[in-house]
């Protein structure tokens, strides 16, 4: 390409788009269709200069004007509530419900991971001395001890922010680090399934199982799905980078990266409701079955809540991902 000609060309239309941009008046009808013609022509513009004579200053000027054009033509783009309201109903629900066949089986095999980590120490005292003296492990597991004292300790709020700020940083670098071949999460997922299977095997030594539980279910259930989500999307993630599918590998990872962003926000959601529950609930004098019973009714509305407004909207085509309005721009072809 002969630059100088390229130039001279097509300096004229770029005046021109340059010139209509900066009405401060109402364009007609006329001018606003020249704009749009002059928006695509500029727009090849600079696909091809790119391409064959990438020049600095040009494509700066070119990159200005079409980032210009784009805005006039399509408009400002402003969040309302009602957009807040279509990501609770429709894009979070969607997406957890479209990658359940991930996160589902990390619950069930982490589940089991941390079940027979707990059966191991609790049937082997040489384990357990490894995990501290004697003594320690009595102050640990008795009655007022170390474990029930942890949820009461605090004042209930501040625990439950505090609960609530550890727990999404945990679900976020799931996601984040997701990217990273998955091998991340699987680290992150068998510490946490590690500290769970230590308490139940150490408070079921003590036969105290039963209070472990009433310590752990009624927050639990919902904290570790949470997790369990935020994991098994992680891995999905990972895998996109390994298999992205029949789409380019940088459509598949802008995709999944930016469904795996909207799943943070809505577990950040989800963990302030289990945060509550750890804060205000775990430690209170409801009896035991009471508080084991808000536990698993506030799972069965989360899991509820995925099947029906998730399954719904899945069905419907949606995917999890950004509404299309919101997402790049394709360059457009005409000339």
């Amino acid at each position: 390409m002969d630059l100088d000609v390229f130039v001279t060309a097509h300096s004229a239309e770029w005046d021109r788009l340059d010139s209509l941009l900066r009405r401060k008046r109402r364009l007609t009808g006329a001018e606003a269709d020249e704009l749009v013609t002059l928006y695509q022509r500029t727009t090849t513009h600079l696909s091809l200069l790119l391409s064959s004579a990438p020049d600095p200053a040009l494509t700066g000027r070119l990159t200005s004007l079409v980032a210009r054009a784009r805005s006039k033509v399509t408009g400002a783009r402003t969040s309302s509530w009602r957009d807040a309201a279509r990501f609770f109903t429709t894009s979070f629900p969607a997406a957890v419900y479209r990658l359940r066949h991930w996160w589902i089986p990390t619950a069930v095999l982490s589940l089991t991971v941390a079940a027979l980590l707990g059966w191991w120490i609790a049937a082997h005292p040489e384990v357990q001395s490894t995990l501290g003296a004697p003594q320690e492990l009595r102050e640990m597991t008795r009655p007022g001890g170390d474990y029930e004292a942890y949820y009461s300790n605090h004042p209930a709020a501040a625990f439950a922010a505090q609960v609530w700020t550890n727990n999404a940083q945990a679900v976020a670098l799931c996601l984040v680090l997701g990217a990273f071949l998955g091998l991340p999460v699987l680290w992150i997922l068998f510490e946490n399934m590690l500290n769970l299977g230590a308490g139940l095997g150490l408070m079921s030594s003590a036969g105290r199982l039963d209070t472990f539980l009433g310590l752990i279910l009624p927050h639990g259930l919902l904290e570790l799905t949470a997790v369990f989500v935020a994991a098994g999307i992680g891995l999905r993630l990972g895998w996109t980078v390994i298999d992205p599918g029949p789409r380019p590998r940088r459509t598949a990872l802008a995709e999944e990266g930016r469904t795996a962003l909207g799943v943070a926000i809505g577990l950040a959601a989800v963990l302030f409701v289990s945060g509550v529950l750890e804060g205000f609930v775990t430690p209170s004098g409801l009896p035991t079955w009471a508080r084991i019973t808000i536990g698993i009714l506030a799972e069965l509305a989360f899991l509820t809540y995925v099947y029906v407004l998730g399954g719904r909207a899945v069905r419907a085509g949606e995917t999890g991902d950004v509404a299309t309005t919101d997402r790049a721009a394709l360059l457009p072809t005409a000339a």
